[in-house]
């Protein structure tokens, strides 16, 4: 994976449009009643918290120009590489990533996608 060089302007976009696309699909479930998912957003800061009280945090990281993940089964980071947001260990797409993980935490499938 070879991170594509971004702007701070660039960077910021990018993340926030992620940022959104995550609190999109959370209200786009919550008014479907498929699962009740609180969301929190300081900034560039999104904390979901799951009916068993468990948290996923996706976090910017602007010096780095990284996106993190942390859940109860680890922390990842993602670069941007070619369109899209890759995971620096195992080259895993961001949003990939997410829906196992929010499914894991939910207890149920649950997909969220980019846009």
């Amino acid at each position: 994976m070879i991170p594509t060089p971004l702007t701070d302007a660039d960077y910021d976009a990018r993340t926030d449009a992620v940022l959104a696309s995550i609190e999109t699909q959370i209200d786009a479930w919550l008014d479907g009643d498929v699962i009740d998912v609180d969301q929190h957003r300081t900034g560039g800061l999104l904390e979901l918290e799951f009916p068993d009280r468990s948290k996923i945090v996706v976090n910017t990281q602007p010096p780095l120009h990284e996106l993190w993940l942390a859940s109860r089964r680890g922390g990842y980071h993602f670069k941007f590489s070619e369109g899209r947001w890759v995971d620096t260990k195992d080259g895993k797409e961001f949003f990939a990533r997410l829906s196992e993980e929010v499914s894991h935490h939910g207890a149920k499938a649950l997909v969220i996608s980019e846009g």
